[in-house]
């Protein structure tokens, strides 16, 4: 599965566009971390439990995108996106979108 935030895909040629394919997941840290993650505020830095939970939760969403692409018959997805919004305290959803294709090697 090819994918790729761009309109095209370098060597190859977009035979057919499938359409939108997605994928997400939602993700929480525990209160631990939550209680730890307040206090950093006050002092500031990074609040690496929740630079961890957004990776975990981007990998998680890709690997659903390239699922849904290939349920759809997709063999790649091109204009590769994110975003992210609050879903509630400390618990975030990341969705992975783009147009699924059926893409072949340039024959030139």
């Amino acid at each position: 599965m090819i994918l790729v935030t761009t309109e095209t895909i370098p060597g190859h040629d977009i035979r057919s566009a499938i359409g939108v394919v997605q994928g997400n997941t939602v993700r929480t840290k525990h209160i631990g971390r939550d209680i730890g993650a307040s206090l950093k505020t006050i002092v500031g830095g990074e609040i690496k439990g929740y630079t961890d939970m957004l990776n975990e939760a981007r990998a998680e969403a890709m690997e659903r995108l390239r699922s849904n692409a290939m349920a759809a018959g997709a063999n790649a997805v091109v204009n590769v996106r994110f975003t992210t919004a609050d879903v509630v305290g400390a618990g975030a959803e990341i969705l992975a979108y783009g147009t699924g294709v059926v893409a072949v090697p340039s024959e030139s």
